[in-house]
């Protein structure tokens, strides 16, 4: 049974259509990505994040980053022009210098606000604070030297 030229050309055509939408759907994504970190040292780095959230301050971690490897950590658009990480060696070495005491935890967290950390149970920690001027999306690289 020969199928009509017409039919072919609609079918080809709703093909096309899938596959566009198809890559729309992977583009969008892969762009989510808003706030991404790079190791760009020769170790593993793990890594903890802290920005304002509803009104407060929420630390999260740990992303392992692997030696030349990027990790998105934070996957809207940025909100706030002040992203604040804390970043150790495999040892839990600070590699970071920063000056804002946030809370963290040595297993896998989530913590809301950053005021007294130790009463509460958390450990503190100094983040340092990156200013993403801004911007919705920003990279920062972790060279081993603090910035």
């Amino acid at each position: 049974m020969l199928v009509p030229a017409r039919f072919a050309f609609a079918v080809r055509r709703a093909i096309v259509a899938l596959a566009s939408a198809f890559l729309v759907l992977f583009a969008s994504e892969r762009a989510q990505a808003e706030f991404t970190v790079c190791n760009q040292t020769l170790d593993v780095v793990n890594l903890s994040v802290g920005q304002e959230i509803g009104g407060a301050f929420q630390t999260d971690g740990w992303w392992t980053i692997g030696a030349n490897q990027c990790v998105n950590v934070i996957r809207e658009e940025l909100a706030n022009r002040y992203i604040y990480i804390y970043a150790t060696d495999v040892f839990g070495n600070a590699i970071l210098n920063g000056s804002t005491e946030m809370c963290v935890e040595r297993r896998r967290f989530s913590i809301r606000g950053i005021e007294e950390c130790w009463q509460r149970g958390h450990i503190a920690e100094r983040f340092y604070e990156v200013d993403t001027l801004q911007q919705i999306r920003w990279t920062f690289f972790l060279t081993g030297r603090s910035p």
